[in-house]
């Protein structure tokens, strides 16, 4: 049910933001001939389709304001991502419909929603895998941000949370027996994943 030598029918990969997942999603489908889909995309679609009142879970970051800690940005971040489960195990379901390799990548993929995707999947003798990258500096995700988005400026409680974010994404994917790989060196990245999902 796939065409290439790629060991998984979909691969989800989660992590933080500013952490280069969609760069090394890009360089994955290029070499497997896969269809990626940015799980940010589907994200904002539920958002604009929906209120706050009829689907709190998913609209937590229009919330806690400017002068909302670092400890509850973090929590309302994780209460978003559970949130969303339901999202994911419903795009996973429905790229398993179609004979193209597919990537899903993005910072609110769960490793629980992850692990129950893949157990879904092998029950019909599918292959989802998942792997989180991982970055626990908040200074180097500091500098991807400032790489990527210059015009905002330096954003280190940004970058502080995304590190606390990661960290905690790491821990519940080691709990679920799903691969972390360090995101840097990033030369390496693309050999790393590709050794992990083997």
């Amino acid at each position: 049910m796939h065409t290439d030598d790629s060991p998984w029918d979909v691969l989800l990969i989660g992590g933080a933001s500013g952490l280069g997942k969609s760069r090394a999603a890009a360089r994955l489908a290029a070499r497997h001939g896969a269809f990626t889909v940015e799980f940010d995309d589907v994200v904002a679609a539920l958002r604009a389709a929906t209120t706050a009142a009829t689907h709190p879970g998913l609209h937590h970051f229009g919330t806690p304001g400017p002068a909302a800690s670092a400890d509850r940005v973090l929590e309302l971040q994780i209460a978003t991502a559970h949130a969303l489960d339901d999202a994911l195990l419903g795009v996973v379901r429905n790229r398993l419909t179609v004979d193209v390799p597919a990537i899903v990548e993005g910072d609110y993929l769960t490793p629980r929603a992850a692990a129950r995707a893949a157990a879904e999947a092998a029950a019909q003798g599918r292959r989802v895998r998942a792997v989180f990258l991982h970055e626990g500096d908040p200074a180097r995700i500091a500098a991807n941000y400032a790489d990527r988005e210059p015009a905002d400026g330096p954003q280190p409680e940004r970058a502080a949370v995304s590190a606390r974010y990661s960290a905690w994404l790491a821990d519940r994917a080691a709990a679920h027996a799903l691969p972390v790989l360090d995101c840097r060196p990033y030369a390496t990245l693309p050999a790393r994943l590709a050794a992990a999902l083997a």
